[in-house]
């Protein structure tokens, strides 16, 4: 099962590393990895996504806890949230491809950032499945290039991850 794993840390040299490092030494994979500094310039929030049983996770979790630049741990998928995915994607528009691509591009709901006389790069946010309906959407043959964000998730509501 896929988990949304929110942490909050020191924002310090080597804190991402650390975390990193735990997911490696015991072989759990990371899917998605997200980090930027919060509200406070002293700690950042990361989003790991991995996929794995419950047990696993109450694993991965509880190592975390343990290390030093780690303040708190959220399993976002115990309860109601809200995760996203950014993706930028460079597109060949020659001809009627231009057409086609700028109404894909609005049947997703994306956005068209930048244009030359062959290409398009689109702007698309939403869930990892709607990213993927995108890609698949596309003739991989018009595909030049994709950069993924990774999933960024946020409790809903009340659910507040601070100190």
């Amino acid at each position: 099962m896929k988990h949304v794993i929110s942490i909050l840390l020191e924002n310090e040299p080597g804190a991402l590393s650390r975390v990193v490092g735990l997911f490696s030494a015991r072989g759990y994979n990371i899917e998605t990895l997200t980090v930027a500094p919060t509200e406070d310039p002293t700690l950042s929030r990361m989003t790991i996504v991995t996929d794995g049983s419950d047990e696993v996770v109450e694993q991965i979790t509880k190592h975390l806890n343990r290390l030093v630049d780690v303040v708190k741990v959220v399993d976002l998928s115990e309860g109601a949230h809200v995760e996203r995915e950014l993706m930028l994607i460079k597109v060949r528009a020659i001809g009627k491809e231009r057409d086609e691509m700028k109404r894909m591009a609005e049947i997703f709901r994306g956005r068209i950032i930048d244009v030359t006389e062959k290409v398009y790069t689109i702007e698309l946010t939403g869930v990892q499945e709607k990213i993927k309906a995108f890609i698949d959407a596309l003739d991989r043959s018009a595909i030049l290039e994709t950069v993924r964000t990774g999933v960024s998730g946020i409790g809903r509501g009340d659910r507040v991850l601070k100190l």
